[in-house]
């Protein structure tokens, strides 16, 4: 139930709809109780008659007037409600949304390495889902029930306090027997979310990877794994649906007897002459009205069970605190001349120590080069810089402004990425070249692009600047995908730029268009570039090589290429054997 009081507190802004749908509820719940009311001073009434009473038309008119309205202010009352309480159920659904959303992208980088996109996606749609349509059930149903119930249980003692308090016995004993089977159940659910989020993970990876699967004909495999996970989910259903059910019967069969002696005295009494047939018909509604819900609360309950156990995923995630965190009056980074240093850094991705004691100067406006096997560490120093994770030891400054000191978007507004895989969005072009600069004029984005030599290729598309891409840029080549990519960076114009080199799978002519794009990407910009190229290499001002993650040799290519180091070994084997050259190379993530 904490998680439910969460949820009210969460959608605190809708309290209003909260007040009203209290008050309607009220009114409904007391209109419930008029029908029961006019039935027995009919039943009196006309019982008096029959018995040779003086008999008052009016009076019986009156109280089918009373009937008729009653119906008809319950059926305008309950509709309005039910449309208060849709609207506040979709408005949850939205403020839920948005602040998982909004935490998600609160969270580091290290969260997402660990976590597949699919299973994220899955929590937030199950939680939120559940959690809206179990409001919905609360405020359309739930509160006419409690509302309903107590002014009933007050009627009822006030006719007969031997049959009131049969009734409120029912609560207690049957609250107690629903809880003792709601661990189990959830224990199930568990189970049932798990298998649901892996299918769902797996799910979003092969229609991301389509072509991997198809090309690599995994389909049934891949269809075979979601389905396993689906089927796991099916069959634990079963036993909880089992479980549930069986300790119903039992709840219910308890029910029977309890109301079977509710029935059985009132019936008695009345014979006896204790009641008379009004009050007798009066106690009988009121014990069916009160038995209705009574019997459908297990459907509430497991409303309940369903929405708090759907909804812990969704809180766990909401309780998660980002280890990466702006300090308390964490300043803005100004930058001058964009010099950045590296100070005995050390860093871990848990227990695995990746980065020992790097001590590294990158001068305002030149090009260094990271040089390095693959996992030694030159993705993650990069990734340092932008602060998507916190190191463990040393510094990291930007013109002398420890990195840990400012605050996070003011850095990476001063840091422009070019990824060696382009990562755009689905949308027009101008909206992805625009993306790190959304107020950018059309003269701006077209200036970007020209820079980038995009804009040739972008007004030969159908709608030019307003062209779709698809997901990821799926319509275009690698090639021009890069060219975009760059484009949004020269529109970004940050005085840093981090490139994870962007040619190394292209065709010739590609590449030629996209090194130009990058060169003039490059100037009067502080530049750390992942080197995936020997050319990039020799063109470097300086070149950082990296060895069991430890800074190797620093220096420039003239002086290196005489070392006898990594980089030197790179030169050399340009004039080794094509297998040795490519096998060595590759180890290196490097190309000719």
């Amino acid at each position: 139930m904490y998680s439910i009081m969460r949820i009210l507190r969460f959608t605190s802004e809708l309290k209003r709809q909260y007040i009203w749908i209290g008050i309607i509820t009220i009114f409904i719940a007391l209109l419930s109780l008029v029908q029961p009311l006019l039935t027995k001073f009919v039943i009196d009434e006309i019982t008096q008659i029959l018995s040779g009473g003086e008999v008052n038309i009016w009076l019986i008119a009156t109280f089918a007037i009373l009937f008729f309205l009653s119906d008809v202010f319950q059926t305008l009352l309950s509709n309005i409600s039910g449309y208060i309480g849709d609207t506040t159920s979709v408005k949850i659904q939205k403020i839920m949304s948005e602040r998982y959303y909004a935490q998600l992208l609160r969270l580091p980088q290290g969260y997402f390495d660990s976590e597949l996109s699919g299973k994220i996606i899955n929590r937030m749609n199950r939680g939120i889902t559940q959690i809206a349509n179990y409001m919905q059930i609360l405020t359309n149903n739930f509160l006419q029930f409690i509302f309903s119930t107590v002014f009933t249980l007050i009627i009822v003692f006030y006719f007969s306090w031997q049959v009131g308090l049969m009734l409120l016995v029912i609560y207690p004993v049957f609250i107690y027997m629903t809880t003792r089977s709601s661990g189990k159940w959830q224990e199930y659910q568990k189970i049932i979310n798990d298998e649901q989020d892996l299918a769902s993970g797996r799910f979003a990876e092969s229609i991301n990877q389509v072509k991997v699967v198809k090309s690599y004909l995994q389909e049934k495999n891949e269809l075979a794994l979601f389905g396993k996970h689906v089927s796991n989910a099916v069959k634990t259903t079963y036993p909880q649906s089992q479980y549930w059910h069986k300790r119903d019967v039992i709840r219910r069969l308890v029910l029977n007897v309890i109301f079977f002696a509710i029935f059985g005295y009132i019936f008695i009494t009345t014979a006896q002459g204790v009641y008379t047939i009004g009050t007798m018909v009066l106690l009988i509604q009121y014990a069916v009205q009160i038995r209705i819900p009574i019997f459908s609360i297990s459907y509430i309950v497991d409303s309940t069970q369903r929405a708090i156990a759907n909804s812990k995923d969704y809180f766990s995630v909401m309780n998660l605190e980002p280890s990466v965190q702006d300090v308390k009056g964490a300043a803005e980074l100004r930058t001058h001349d964009g010099v950045v240093r590296f100070e005995a850094v050390d860093f871990s991705y848990d227990d695995a120590q990746v980065l020992h004691d790097i001590t590294f100067d990158l001068e305002a406006h030149s090009k260094v080069a990271l040089v390095g096997e693959s996992g030694e560490g030159k993705t993650t120093i990069t990734n340092l810089l932008m602060r998507l994770y916190d190191i463990q030891t040393g510094t990291i400054t930007i013109d002398k402004q420890d990195i840990s000191t400012v605050t996070q978007a003011s850095l990476r507004q001063n840091i422009g990425v070019v990824f060696q895989e382009a990562m755009l969005f689905s949308g027009t072009i101008s909206e992805n070249i625009a993306y790190g600069n959304p107020g950018a004029s059309k003269t701006a984005i077209k200036a970007a692009a020209r820079a980038a030599n995009a804009h040739e290729f972008i007004v030969k598309l159908d709608d030019e600047y307003d062209s779709t891409i698809g997901e990821r840029g799926l319509r275009l080549s690698g090639g021009q995908k890069q060219r975009i990519a760059i484009a949004r960076a020269i529109l970004k114009d940050a005085p840093i730029l981090i490139l994870d080199e962007a040619t190394s799978s292209l065709d010739s002519k590609s590449e030629r268009a996209v090194q130009e794009a990058l060169e003039h990407l490059m100037k009067n910009r502080t530049t750390l570039i992942i080197a995936h190229r020997l050319s990039t290499i020799q063109s470097a001002d300086k070149i950082i090589t990296i060895k069991n993650g430890r800074i190797d040799e620093i220096g420039a290519p003239e002086i290196l290429s005489k070392s006898g180091g990594i980089y030197d070994q790179l030169l050399h084997l340009q004039t080794a054997s094509q297998d040795e050259t490519k096998k060595r190379l590759l180890q290196y993530e490097i190309s000719q």
